[in-house]
């Protein structure tokens, strides 16, 4: 029979608070759990989402790069560069 420890979250028990080799086997058990729960995109949602984030990194690239062009202009003006 386990106990729930009463300083722990709820559901945890004093048995799952064992050696190392016990609590690797909850956690492998646990990720197991989550990742059946896990709802993968249809091919038509992944190229859509692929493609939205494609488009939004060009975008931000082009906004970077002409602030960097145009700062680095402002500096060489400044400092009298050519």
């Amino acid at each position: 029979m386990t106990e729930t420890d009463p300083g722990s979250p709820s559901g945890t028990t004093t048995a799952s608070r064992g050696g190392p080799i016990a609590r690797l086997l909850v956690f492998l058990r646990q990720v197991v759990g989550e990742l059946k729960k896990v709802v993968y995109p249809t091919r038509d949602e992944l190229v859509t989402y692929t493609t939205v984030v494609l488009v939004f990194v060009a975008v931000v690239m082009t906004y970077v790069s002409l602030l960097d062009l145009g700062f680095g202009r402002l500096v060489l003006w400044v400092l009298g560069g050519s």
